[in-house]
């Protein structure tokens, strides 16, 4: 069913949380960390947090929406984009750590979706008014990242071996789903917003094919990287119920 608030969002990460888990299936981690921020957003608006709290759930909605779309449609073999296509590949990929699903949502979801769906909400000129509200939610995340970054080691307890490899892993995280990934979002909104709707379908293609590319580096990175991942591998919980409880369980 179609969410039409914040609230039906839950109800919808929920119920595939449910199906995920019951599958042992690598989906519940992006499904446990999403529902994990959206619960946080929500709880901000209601505190007043951001200026239009109205519309901060309508574009968390919209936003929810389009992985909502695109988990039912991988699960129904329907239509998907290619960016969720590659993240939905990998789940059956047992090489591939925990972070590696995370990113791979987290790519798909902020680098394509996030953009589109602030654009949609506020169309032209309004996309400005939609600023402030659009950095806070990096606050948001910055307040969840320790927690996450706990659980992962929980799970994950040499995920620190990346510092020797390749830089901090906290580093790699923040700075790919806070700076980079948002920062980018908001130049594809702000593009989306002031375009003509007829040129819409092109940019979004290019746009998809760029993030589905980006994808596949995250589960096929360099030599060094990939030597680190392996290690990381070893020691890592077997089945993703434990880094999900994990996750579930940040506060």
């Amino acid at each position: 069913m179609p969410a039409n608030n914040i609230d039906e969002v839950l109800v919808s990460l929920d119920q595939i949380l449910s199906d995920t888990t019951a599958r042992g299936s690598r989906l519940s981690l992006f499904a446990a960390l999403y529902r994990l921020v959206t619960a946080r957003v929500r709880e901000g608006i209601q505190r007043g947090r951001f200026e239009d709290g109205p519309r901060m759930d309508r574009l968390d909605t919209v936003f929810a929406s389009r992985y909502l779309d695109a988990f039912a449609g991988h699960t129904r073999g329907g239509p998907v984009t290619k960016s969720w296509r590659v993240a939905f590949a990998a789940s059956s990929d047992t090489s591939l750590i925990g972070l590696q699903h995370l990113l791979l949502g987290m790519n798909a979801h902020i680098n394509l979706d996030l953009g589109i769906a602030a654009a949609t909400v506020c169309p032209g000129p309004a996309i400005e008014g939609l600023h402030a509200d659009f950095d806070r939610i990096n606050d948001v995340l910055a307040e969840l990242l320790a927690g996450v970054q706990a659980a992962l080691g929980e799970a994950s307890p040499m995920l620190a071996t990346l510092d020797r490899f390749c830089g901090a892993a906290d580093e790699t995280f923040a700075g790919f789903a806070i700076a980079k990934a948002r920062k980018q979002a908001w130049r594809v909104a702000t593009v989306l917003a002031t375009l003509p709707p007829e040129h819409h379908g092109m940019a979004i293609a290019l746009l998809d094919q760029q993030t589905a590319t980006l994808g596949r580096l995250i589960t096929r990175p360099d030599p060094t990287t990939r030597a680190a991942l392996e290690l990381i591998r070893l020691r890592e919980a077997d089945g993703v119920a434990t880094l999900t409880d994990a996750l579930l369980r940040v506060q």
